[in-house]
């Protein structure tokens, strides 16, 4: 007894930390959420932009706001729409925050240049469309460190890379899943991927060999869907349910996929728990769709490896989360995560905090952290290359980068065989110069003409006039 009463708080620098929803005007209110029943979070930011799936009539749309366009949104306010179905999932290119890419019911993957400034008409062109799946699309997420890759997960099972810069398929991983892909997750610097699948199985993958190089099945018994993420040294944490249907998280070492490091038991609320990561300070926060709170928990190598740290707690569910990369934080407030909770018509910004007294930087809250350069191109990580995250200090805050184009280049078709094998209908190069698209061309050509020889009539009548005009008063 005398030595359960020494029992010693575990140290740690985030043990306080605080969740608080920013002031009324700060918020983004009157958005149409979408309504898709799907485990997605519905909304992705960055330092520059706060991107959500809204409903839309027939189409799929979201909505792009600069980060300080805050208060009511315009209901004239131009949405991203191109797909002819849901969007299901969008993700902000790590490398351009004037990029992002979406995911639809349609079966296509987009990908949109978003311009700095709001602009007057809907957004409807993207800059590349990516066509390999047979049916829709739920997940997207783009490669950590290589400029352009791009993974896309159907609900054909399938999971496709691509290269956005040209955009063409870099790797189809067929026959891994034999059932629906719950959630896709890359290590930190993309050599490997970590996949939940209704199959009840977690499996690790070497996507460029094309090979599954751990897996376990069942690391949590109920029948609920499980999402896994990694975490630091190569862990994999996951969330799921127990047998019972209580909500629960495990963290697990893939040298030894056997055996949980830490099993913990939550509660009984059946949403699903999204996990979101910092790996600066190792801790993950867990947001339920439909829950009303945020649990958080620090990770480390000592026993019990997954602590609990605190849970922000509110009145409103949340429909989705979006939880802004590192260098989008406020350093001087030491603020450590800023999530974007969706309710039914707005979206509401949760600070997370470290309390500090000084006013200085504080170093060891903000470890230099992956910044926008890409560490390598598409084909040096496909050719077996990797490299870590291009690091950069917060010290002086993070200003965002001027808008930077994104250029896509399609091979010509002539200068490359058929692909072997029976994949070339989802090969996108031979639709690229197909009959209906070379009579669309011809069309706009023959409008084109027609309007400019109008334009020259209409100015030689005016300069008729003119001059009877001037010859008049002469």
């Amino acid at each position: 007894p005398a030595a359960m009463s020494r029992r010693v708080v575990r140290q740690s620098k985030f043990r306080h930390v605080f969740g608080q929803p920013v002031k009324a005007d700060q918020m983004y209110e009157d958005i149409r959420v979408s309504k898709v029943t799907c485990d997605s979070s519905f909304c992705a930011v960055n330092p520059k932009f706060v991107a959500i799936i809204v409903e839309s009539g027939g189409g799929g749309a979201f909505i792009v706001l600069p980060l300080a366009k805050t208060g009511r949104v315009d209901k004239n306010h131009p949405l991203v729409t191109g797909h002819t179905a849901p969007v299901l999932d969008i993700d902000w290119c790590p490398h351009n925050d004037n990029v992002i890419a979406s995911a639809s019911e349609d079966t296509t993957v987009m990908v949109w240049q978003i311009p700095d400034y709001v602009p007057v008409r809907n957004i409807t062109e993207p800059v590349v469309t990516l066509e390999g799946h047979s049916k829709r699309v739920s997940i997207i997420s783009w490669h950590p460190t290589a400029r352009n890759v791009l993974l896309s997960a159907g609900c054909d099972n399938l999971v496709i890379l691509w290269n956005v810069g040209t955009g063409e398929m870099l790797l189809a991983l067929e026959d891994m899943h034999t059932d629906l892909i719950y959630n896709v997750g890359w290590n930190r610097n993309g050599s490997l991927l970590v996949t939940t699948c209704k199959d009840k199985k977690v499996r690790v993958i070497d996507p460029r060999k094309q090979q599954i190089v751990a897996e376990k099945t069942k690391p949590h018994d109920g029948t609920r869907p499980i999402r896994a993420i990694f975490v630091a040294d190569g862990k994999i944490f996951t969330t799921g349910f127990s047998r019972m249907s209580e909500r629960q998280l495990g963290l697990w070492d893939l040298k030894n996929f056997e055996e949980p490091i830490a099993l913990q038991e939550m509660d009984t609320s059946n949403g699903v728990l999204l996990p979101f990561y910092d790996a600066d300070s190792s801790i993950v926060y867990l947001c339920g769709k439909g829950d009303s709170s945020i649990r958080y928990f620090e990770i480390t190598d000592e026993a019990p490896f997954v602590h609990y740290l605190n849970t922000y707690s509110s009145k409103e569910p949340q429909r989705g989360m979006g939880f802004m990369p590192k260098r989008g934080l406020d350093v001087s407030k030491c603020e450590i995560a800023r999530f974007f909770k969706l309710h039914e018509r707005k979206c509401e910004p949760i600070v997370m905090t470290v309390p500090r007294k000084s006013d200085l930087f504080q170093d060891d809250l903000y470890p230099d952290t992956p910044g926008p350069e890409p560490a390598l191109e598409a084909d040096e990580w496909l050719s077996g290359k990797d490299a870590e995250p291009i690091l950069i200090s917060l010290r002086d805050g993070y200003v965002p980068i001027k808008n930077r184009e994104l250029k896509v280049v399609k091979k010509n078709i002539l200068d490359s065989k058929p692909p072997p094998g029976s994949r070339r209908s989802h090969s996108t190069c031979d639709s690229d110069f197909s009959q209906p698209a070379l009579e669309e061309v011809l069309e706009e050509i023959r409008a084109l003409k027609e309007l400019v020889q109008a334009q020259e009539k209409r100015i030689s009548d005016l300069e008729n006039k003119l001059c009877q005009f001037t010859n008049g008063t002469d």
